[in-house]
């Protein structure tokens, strides 16, 4: 049975459970024991188990956990197999590498289709994905619904463009401004990208030692 109240830290590390246990299925590793698997990723095994516990019971006493059924498991609690669509606002140089090199689909997204207002990007295709006049936005969104949005324009179309894609039906930014969006809808849910706290935080660490 799974908790009505999830913290924040467990959901956190949800994602990392399951980047673990992909790359071992991909290695043709077919079980894990919880220790082994808290070595891998730095955490204790009681951790594990208690952070698995939240979602119910998994693996067995003396036999470890089935790389391959865990990670299907936790694939389906984080959505993976929901196949979420979602749209590109700005294909600048980060939203471009993104599009390029971002793996959505092994993620569990479905995206085609990007926005900006760069004549020089409107009709083009990045990685199988076409771009289109952000005057297109609003009619795409109601005839399609994608549910997430990535957000890479400049910092003063921020807000503005997550207050639009919000009154769209647009459920989840994933957010690459450096701005830090206000939004009211609890039904909305925003992941702030923001490259320099995770720099400094590295800057911190190595000025420490």
């Amino acid at each position: 049975m799974k908790k009505d109240n999830i913290s924040d830290a467990v959901i956190r590390r949800l994602p990392r459970y399951y980047r673990h246990l992909d790359d071992l299925h991909s290695k043709g590793v077919v079980r894990i024991s919880s220790s082994s698997l808290g070595e891998r990723m730095d955490i204790t095994a009681s951790q594990i188990r208690q952070d698995l516990s939240c979602f119910g019971e998994f693996g067995q006493q003396g036999y470890g956990y089935n790389i391959m059924e865990l990670r299907s498991e936790i694939g389906h609690i984080l959505g993976v197999d929901k196949g979420h669509r979602l749209i590109l606002i700005g294909v600048g140089h980060l939203g471009h590498a993104l599009a390029q090199n971002f793996n959505f689909s092994h993620m569990g997204f479905h995206v085609d289709t990007a926005f900006d207002i760069s004549c020089a990007l409107i009709g083009s295709s990045i990685n199988g994905i076409t771009v289109h006049s952000l005057d297109e936005l609003d009619d795409y969104v109601y005839a399609v619904r994608p549910e997430v949005a990535v957000l890479t324009v400049p910092k003063k179309a921020a807000q503005g463009m997550a207050d639009r894609l919000i009154s769209l039906g647009v459920r989840g930014i994933w957010n690459f401004t450096n701005v830090e969006l206000s939004v009211e809808d609890a039904d909305v849910f925003v992941e702030n990208v923001q490259f320099a706290d995770s720099l400094l935080t590295l800057s911190y660490r190595i000025s420490q030692k």
